[in-house]
């Protein structure tokens, strides 16, 4: 890298911690002048060092996507030099305009132009992909406890465990809170908030990895092997088009969510538009990153969301295509693509028949995620029909029940009172929190595919089989062994947890310890109230169980073992006596 890209990222990077000192800090004017006067150095070296690119190297604006993104930044940055150092009294009648946020974006760019065009070689002989991910999310966690920590991130202060503990809650998508969201942190906090929950929900590799790619227009070999383990990729080639997909499929459906629940919302209900747009998105990104996060201090139980039952549906649908998975999400849009092409061809245009456009992993979550969602649909229904659904009529009890059936399934929203279920409706709830979402999704749990091969096998055993076959087709025997350990090591992680909340907050009855601990590992986010009381050994032991289902305790099992060789022999087999 030459010096001039060099200068240019650390000048960047120092504009990243003077934006943050801005909006964390109450600075004097003085300092303020000073920090918006320093960021036109490092807008002129950013596009000095944008510009030296193309001068070095001309054949590089054979990528168009990036020639065209470095054309509008500059352009955007000589706009804002225009308007900031030389016309600023000119456009004072617009003062959008002349908003400082409009040059701290313009910095942002910069630094995301910078950084992506470093070249990190990943060498998987010092950390296996495991380690790497295990990695990026305790920074990401511990860089998000530090920013909740800002002086301006809250109204009254925060303590370094409870700023902790809202922070793995974000990043590990969960929801579970030790203070209220709502009136605990100020707007800034919010955006903290909700910034940590999307890079929490996709994974800062993900972003990394794919902004790395479009700026430099490839990667190494090691780089690639890592990212297709992260994508559950076979094929190299297409690690960075799944990349893609991912982050267009998470920010359309975002972009369309927050869209429907702004005109689903009554304006009388807020104090500003700003406050009504800003309800949408964080609230789209929290349901599509199952995270459970809400700005209001009761969630959707507050009275004025309650009943507003075309806001639960948008919010049911935005949070069950963010626990299908990303592998998922794509092959139901290929299949989607292929069936309609296949529907308007005709003659020699026709499209050839694809068996298997809708693959195997995408067959066995569709099914194992819609019986789930129905049974537990209907036992949610008839169970609490006269209790938490009372105070709904006709298709209102409907609308509450699926919220009530589908939410616990790792997106932690409540339409209704959790700690009045009843008894069967709560263990209900425990079961489908452990369950979890579907794998490579923003959800926790085992996940469906873990339960259905349980399922298949003990049909399997049933029937006499040897092996588990679906579909015309054999699971693989490593996928089953993954499904066993993921349960066995679930329940463990669980079963310590409520061991040592009974130690540590003994005053609290088993039943509550245990929802809290499943909802924790499952990154759910339901409680039945006990979480603001709990002991700070307690907070602590909830913290490593939210990491703990985020980042799945398998990964960490991987990530602590070394690999070993497989070797050139196999000793007689033998069977150990079960029942």
């Amino acid at each position: 890298m030459k010096a001039i890209h060099k200068i240019a990222f650390w000048t960047s990077l120092v504009g990243i911690v003077a934006i943050i000192s801005d909006f964390g800090f109450t600075l004097p004017e003085i300092i303020k002048q000073s920090i918006y006067d320093f960021y036109f150095p490092i807008l002129a070296i950013g596009v000095i060092s944008t510009c030296y690119r193309y001068i070095k190297k001309i054949r590089i604006i054979r990528i168009k996507k990036v020639f065209a993104f470095d054309l509008l930044t500059i352009l955007f940055t000589v706009f804002l030099f225009y308007i900031h150092l030389f016309n600023r009294n000119s456009f004072a009648q617009h003062p959008i305009l002349t908003l400082t946020i409009w040059i701290e974006l313009a910095v942002f760019l910069s630094f995301v132009r910078e950084f992506s065009s470093i070249k990190i070689n990943y060498k998987r002989t010092v950390l296996n992909p495991a380690q790497l991910f295990v990695i990026s999310f305790l920074v990401i966690i511990i860089f998000g406890a530090l920013l909740l920590m800002l002086p301006n991130a809250t109204h009254n202060g925060i303590s370094f465990l409870d700023a902790l503990f809202t922070a793995t809650s974000a990043v590990c998508v969960t929801g579970l809170i030790v203070v209220d969201t709502s009136t605990y942190f100020t707007e800034i906090g919010h955006v903290i908030i909700m910034v940590l929950i999307q890079i929490g929900g996709l994974g800062i590799l993900t972003f990394a990895s794919y902004f790395g790619y479009f700026f430099k227009g490839g990667s190494s070999y090691e780089n690639q092997l890592v990212l297709g383990d992260m994508v559950s990729s076979k094929k190299l080639g297409e690690v960075f088009s799944i990349l893609k997909y991912i982050l267009l499929i998470t920010f359309g459906i975002e972009f369309f969510a927050g869209l429907f629940i702004f005109f689903s919302l009554d304006s009388q209900y807020f104090n500003s538009l700003y406050d009504q747009l800003f309800f949408s998105a964080f609230h789209s990104i929290s349901a599509f990153c199952n995270a459970g996060f809400s700005t209001m201090t009761n969630g959707l139980y507050e009275t004025e969301f309650r009943f507003n039952y075309f806001l639960q549906m948008i919010i049911i649908l935005t949070f069950v295509l963010g626990g299908l998975g990303f592998p998922i999400t794509v092959n139901i849009v290929t299949y989607i693509k292929y069936r309609v092409r296949k529907l308007f061809s005709f003659g020699k245009n026709k499209v050839a028949y694809r068996p298997w456009a809708l693959n195997l992993n995408s067959r066995i979550t569709l099914i194992t995620t819609i019986s789930l969602s129905v049974i537990a649909f209907l036992a949610f229904y008839i169970i609490e029909y006269n209790n938490t659904l009372a105070e709904h009529q006709g298709i209102g009890k409907v609308v509450t029940a699926l919220f009530g059936a589908t939410t616990p399934r790792t997106a932690g929203f409540n339409t209704i009172n959790t700690a009045e279920m009843l008894f069967p409706t709560t263990i209900l709830i425990l079961f489908l929190m452990w369950v979890g979402a579907s794998p490579s999704s923003t959800g926790g749990g085992i996940k469906t595919s873990t339960l259905a091969i349980a399922t298949l096998n003990i049909l399997s055993l049933a029937k006499g089989k040897s092996r588990i076959e679906v579909f015309k087709r054999e699971i693989a025997e490593i996928s089953v062994r993954r499904a066993f350990a993921t349960i066995s090591l679930s329940l463990i992680v669980i079963g310590l947890g409520i061991v040592l909340l009974t130690i540590f907050d003994s005053k609290n009855d088993l039943m509550s310890i245990a929802f809290e601990c499943f909802s924790a590992y499952s990154t759910v986010g339901l409680s039945l109230g006990i979480t603001g009381s709990l002991s700070d050994a307690s907070k602590f032991v909830l913290i490593a169980i939210m990491f703990i289902g985020r980042v799945s305790v398998l990964t960490i099992v991987i990530a602590i073992f070394k690999k070993i060789k497989h070797q050139n022999y196999r000793y007689p087999t033998e069977e150990i006596t079960i029942n």
